[in-house]
């Protein structure tokens, strides 16, 4: 199986402008997202997809390989479709760029089971212990089918009982395997689909296209960095794994 590692880099952020360069213990969250894929992936796999020339600089002074993206494309998705269109590969592993502590033996897994499954849509998932991230509308939560069959995905607190409880629940780790035919069907279409749309969570489309999402447990250190807030948290986490 042909494949290559995309982190899509967008610059204009509603909620955290500038988002892939703000610095997280004085080094670019982009440059540490990809130092984190290094890890499992030689660096000749790895592209950053970018719409933004500062961006493209950054990553370029450090050996970084990046390709030009339109500013146009809806989701980090639709960007790494882009990519394909200049690539041709069997399956685009796409790991976020707001995902600086990315633990390397996830992707080891990611790409793995995309080995294994090379026609399957792959996204990661772990356990969520958090009752304040299970209430964050930041945070996407999964539900699954016995077999690992994404069933739906949310921003709202799902699953839950009758009094709006916390009892067990399951959370996103932006990490996914696309196959190059998939990827071709989502990129197809102008507009978000609807589900998509109201809850901005792209893998939605692919369900809403009536593809199949495997989902892969993943370990639960990832902090993805969507607020102002969340810079504090990936820094915490950068200290207690000696990432500095």
């Amino acid at each position: 199986m042909s494949h290559i590692i995309v982190i899509p880099a967008r610059y204009q952020s509603s909620r955290l402008p500038g988002k892939p360069l703000v610095e997280l213990c004085g080094v670019p969250m982009i440059v540490r997202t990809y130092r984190q894929c290094l890890k499992a992936a030689p660096g000749e796999n790895i592209y950053v997809a970018t719409d933004n020339e500062e961006i493209k600089a950054t990553c370029e002074a450090v050996g970084i390989q990046v390709i030009l993206t339109s500013s146009e494309c809806l989701t980090g998705t639709d960007r790494v479709a882009e990519v394909s269109r200049q690539i041709e590969v069997d399956t685009y592993i796409n790991v976020q760029g707001d995902e600086p502590v990315f633990n390397p033996e996830d992707l080891k897994a990611l790409i793995t089971a995309a080995q294994q499954h090379p026609d399957d849509v792959i996204n990661g998932y772990c356990t969520l212990s958090d009752e304040a991230l299970f209430r964050s509308s930041s945070t996407p939560k999964v539900v699954m089918r016995p077999d690992g069959r994404l069933l739906y995905m949310s921003r709202a607190p799902i699953p839950t009982n009758k009094a709006h409880g916390f009892d067990q629940a399951w959370r996103q780790v932006c990490a996914y395997a696309f196959p190059r035919k998939a990827l071709k069907a989502f990129a197809q279409t102008s507009l978000k689909t609807p589900l998509e749309n109201i809850e901005d969570i792209e893998i939605l489309r692919f369900l809403e296209l009536g593809f199949d999402v495997r989902m892969i447990p993943m370990t639960d250190i990832s902090v993805a960095v969507d607020n102002p807030e969340d810079v504090k948290r990936a820094e915490l986490v950068i200290h207690q794994l000696g990432l500095e």
